[in-house]
């Protein structure tokens, strides 16, 4: 019989890693307080595996195997019973997580890990809601999750390394890249190095250097494009650290320091254009048709790099 896991939250996150977790051959049971956002989790998993398909990444049979390790449930003691590894992925909210949190440690294992995906609190806020601090940690998945390999690993003080080393396992298992904190920090790596970088980019926009979508080319065809393969760490080796502190020192009293998001982002926002989500934000989409069409595109490209990138 497969290993049993248990994802908590079939919404953007939860259903994309309960499908990794399914195609890596786990029986993964995937639990919501409603039946109808369990099956709207399951159309969006096949949908998914379809992609993969089309892409040549699986075959027929690896969907329906994949299909087949997925359980659904709204029972949470059905969803956690005999349970090895759970993903918490329920919606940002530190009241919601410590109902979880309490009536989780009511019903599982002394020895199963609780992992929460959260991508807003720290380790040290988590922790406040949980007796068995030493078996909760953070995988911090990045959307959408059944593509993009990373996976951000935060321990904390009273985190047991077994448990981090079996976290790093199961993730490994699954297709992932973790990369784990030496400490617990806001926002961990990834989300600080985007909001330094999106934070220089509102600026840009701001003083009317460029449009919006030469800003974006200027990434995707430059920095980015080198990003995919060596990060900002290893490029600056690889061009000199004698001339990255000229750059650095140079540029640094000149780009952004604001705290506070732009004024005209800020009125988007109030205005409820908030981006793809409402057919407009920086950028306008016709319809709702448009937006699925730019996220389909996105997901089979994202699929092609990574084809590259396990090559």
């Amino acid at each position: 019989m497969s290993e049993k896991v248990t994802v908590l939250g079939a919404g953007t996150m939860g259903h994309g890693i309960a499908q990794l977790y399914a195609q890596a051959g786990y029986d993964v049971f995937l639990y919501d307080i409603k039946a109808e956002f369990l099956s709207n989790a399951v159309t969006r998993i096949s949908t998914n595996l379809n992609m993969l398909i089309h892409e040549g990444v699986i075959g027929e049979k690896d969907k329906e195997s994949a299909l087949s390790h997925i359980f659904t449930t709204t029972n949470l003691e059905e969803a956690v019973r005999d349970t090895s590894f759970v993903t918490e992925a329920a919606s940002e909210n530190l009241d919601i997580k410590f109902s979880l949190f309490k009536q989780l440690e009511e019903l599982i294992e002394d020895d199963t890990i609780i992992a929460s995906n959260t991508s807003t609190f720290s380790l040290r806020q988590l922790s406040e809601g949980i007796q068995k601090k030493d078996r909760l940690i953070i995988t911090h998945f990045f959307n959408p999750a059944q593509i993009v390999p990373l996976v951000e690993v935060v321990k904390g003080p009273d985190t047991a390394q077994e448990i981090i080393d079996r976290t790093v396992e199961v993730l490994k298992s699954i297709g992932k890249k973790p990369v784990v904190l030496k400490k617990d920090i806001p926002g961990f790596i990834a989300n600080r190095l985007q909001a330094a970088l999106v934070r220089e980019a509102f600026h840009l926009l701001d003083e009317g250097i460029a449009s919006p979508e030469d800003i974006d080319l200027a990434i995707t065809n430059g920095p980015g494009f080198r990003w995919a393969f060596i990060g900002p760490l290893e490029t600056a080796d690889f061009g000199g650290l004698d001339i990255w502190k000229s750059v650095v020192e140079n540029l640094a009293p000149e780009l952004s320091k604001e705290v506070k998001i732009p004024a005209f982002v800020e009125e988007k926002v109030q205005s409820g254009n908030l981006g793809t989500k409402t057919g407009s934000g920086l950028f306008t989409y016709a319809d709702d048709e448009e937006v699925q069409q730019k996220i389909k595109q996105r997901d089979e490209n994202f699929v092609r790099l990574a084809k590259i990138k396990n090559t």
